[in-house]
């Protein structure tokens, strides 16, 4: 009896929390820093996309002023023109956010993959640990 909890199948059932714990504390610590660089980048694109809107507001309000006095005559011309350009530019920037939605979908693909490898290596335990009976 000694012997069965002096080492052997006692000290590898013991030493599976600590293990687990270990794995745990990794995984949570990845998590972590994938959630960290996930806000700075949202609050990154945030600020940029608020700036951006309220520079380009003000230019193009200053742009519309600025051709409406010089070509006051074709005002009816130049307002037209000017709305299908702003359209325009809005679809482009539109188009532009969603690719970069798109291409921040894999918030924390290293993560998952990190899981899925430790749940790959456990049931390659659990295969490599049954009879083959």
């Amino acid at each position: 009896m000694r012997n069965l909890f002096g080492g052997g199948l006692y000290a590898a059932l013991t030493g599976i929390p600590v293990t687990l714990l270990t794995v745990v504390r990794t995984r949570l610590q990845l998590f972590g820093n994938e959630l960290q660089t996930a806000k700075l980048h949202v609050l990154r694109e945030l600020s940029l996309v608020l700036a951006m809107v309220a520079f380009a507001g003000l230019g193009v309000v200053l742009a519309v002023v600025l051709v409406l006095s010089l070509l006051w005559d074709q005002r009816v011309a130049v307002l037209s023109c000017l709305s299908v350009l702003f359209v325009g530019l809005a679809v482009i920037c539109y188009a532009l956010l969603r690719r970069s939605a798109v291409a921040s979908d894999n918030m924390f693909a290293a993560s998952l993959a990190e899981l899925q490898e430790d749940l790959r290596q456990l049931k390659a335990e659990a295969g490599h640990g049954q009879d083959p009976h």
